[in-house]
């Protein structure tokens, strides 16, 4: 099972009188939790991006071309969530692990690196005879599940970053990021030139810092010399290596998240404004919802929740939006749970639970690097605590708990238990709010709690149908077309089923 941790890092703090919050501050420190998806060493996006554009400034890649170039890197793998629950059904193991190891492995072709890859990761808790037909199938429709993952990551990734405000040639850059010099990379199969300029980059930056961290320098130069012309662009493997020659390159990786600011193409610095904010909190909350078709809206509800509690208790439009993003992007951490747990149609084991109670400190991680949010990483990482010092990650309790870090507990329990799950059906809003009365005062605020009840009290039932309807189209928007997991037995509910 996989087991990340990330670096702590110094909130980068805005002091009065300092430059407006840059976009790049927001996405280069959300692009963590992309990495937390695709099971790579947190920064795994910043050091990319560090590679790319050195590379892009070596073989003269035109300014407006690296702008793109810089935010297709950051957010290349925005997609990666999408196809979470579909790579587990495939493999039957820890999807994230998987992902790591193939990022290792010659994927292109059969051998004893994929049947290495297929044993560790195809039904690895699974019996002798489950193995072995899961791995027949599995090799069986190898190229068809390959070609579909990718396609499901990369159209939406590009979708995303369209969403978010980047052009239409970083989209397609990160549509692309996938093919292959020699024409065996997916969905499409491009070859050569016929592949975007800034995905061939973008393919082999990825490609060097991930054996970079792995294995260290020498293996990254070794692999970029024996997948030139096959993997790789020529061209763009010599522009590496010429960069290399001057010997700056890794230490500059170990400076990686500080580094990738001082590269951004100086004539498009984009202010993230109110609107830009929102929208990017937006789509990451797309991108986090998308992990699970059992979290699908989910944060998005969590968010309605909030205002509505917030406005009916008069706080200050500062403070609604505030709650909003924080809303949007509490379970951003979760991004780093295996979907064998997220899906899980069974009771969690304690080491399963474990995992998924480190997923509100991780989102505190990611949320404090971005300049200025210190309230907002507060409050989304207490979107599990409770009033007694029973919740988690931190067993906070009382008055160490804000008015907004309240809020969100009440909007997250109410959501969670308002929605369906691998383990349950939706509950009718009478039994809702029924549990969450019980746990009332003691584990939820009362006032949150009635302001909740008063904000719905016109149009519950409406809510109801927003949070959990339309399941069946959204289980194959976000999931690929899987059939749904089984159903299991009934298990008591507490007012805190959202941990997962």
């Amino acid at each position: 099972m996989a087991s990340q941790t990330l670096d702590r890092a110094q909130p980068r703090s805005r002091k009065p009188g300092a430059s407006p919050l840059r976009v790049t501050d927001v996405v280069s420190a959300l692009s963590f939790a992309l990495d937390l998806t695709e099971g790579q060493h947190p920064g795994h996006s910043v050091r990319s991006c560090v590679i790319g554009m050195r590379i892009a400034e070596e073989i003269g890649l035109p300014d407006s071309q690296r702008s793109d170039l810089y935010y297709a890197l950051l957010m290349k793998d925005t997609g990666c969530s999408t196809n979470a629950s579909r790579m587990h059904q495939i493999l039957g193991g820890d999807e994230i692990s998987a992902r790591r190891d193939i990022k290792t492995t010659d994927w292109t072709r059969l051998g004893w690196e994929s049947l290495q890859y297929a044993l560790a990761h195809v039904r690895p808790g699974g019996s002798f005879t489950d193995r072995v037909r899961a791995l027949f199938e599995t090799g069986r429709n190898r190229k068809r599940n390959t070609r579909e993952l990718i396609q499901i990551r990369c159209e939406r990734g590009a979708s995303i970053a369209r969403r978010i405000g980047l052009s239409d040639a970083a989209a397609n850059a990160i549509r692309s990021l996938d093919e292959l010099w020699d024409g065996r990379g997916q969905p499409n199969g491009l070859r050569g030139e016929q592949i975007p300029c800034l995905s061939r980059i973008m393919n082999f930056a990825q490609t060097m810092d991930v054996f970079f961290t792995a294995h260290g320098p020498a293996t990254a130069i070794k692999i970029a010399r024996a997948r030139r012309g096959t993997w790789f662009d020529p061209n763009v493997v010599s522009g590496f290596l010429s960069v290399v020659k001057r010997g700056t390159l890794w230490s500059e990786l170990a400076g990686a998240d500080w580094a990738v600011l001082g590269l951004e193409p100086v004539h498009t610095f984009f202010t993230a404004d109110e609107t830009v904010l929102d929208n990017i909190c937006v789509a990451f909350a797309d991108v986090i919802d998308a992990k699970s078709p059992f979290t699908y809206r989910h944060s998005l509800g969590v968010a309605e929740a909030a205002v509505a509690i917030a406005r009916t208790l008069s706080l200050n439009e500062s403070e609604v939006k505030t709650i909003r993003r924080a809303a949007l992007l509490h379970d951003i951490g979760k991004l780093g749970v295996p979907n064998s747990i997220l899906d899980k149609p069974a009771k969690l084991t304690v080491e399963e639970f474990e995992v998924v109670k480190k997923h509100p400190a991780y989102s505190y991680e990611i949320l404090n690097r971005i300049p200025g949010f210190d309230d907002l990483s507060e409050i989304a990482a207490s979107h599990h605590e409770k009033l007694d010092g029973s919740g988690y990650f931190r067993g906070l309790e009382g008055d160490a708990l804000s008015t907004p870090a309240r809020i969100l507990a009440v909007a997250d329990v109410y959501d969670a238990l308002a929605a369906r799950r691998p383990y349950r059906d939706a509950l009718p809003m009478e039994k809702v709010l029924s549990i969450m009365e019980r746990e009332t005062p003691r584990a939820l605020d009362a006032d949150c709690f009635e302001a909740l009840k008063g904000s719905f009290a016109r149009d519950l039932s409406q809510l109801a149908a927003a949070v959990s309807g339309s399941f069946s189209d959204a289980l194959r928007d976000v999931s690929g077309g899987h059939p749904e997991p089984a159903q299991c037995g009934t298990f008591q509910i507490s007012a805190d089923p959202a941990v997962r």
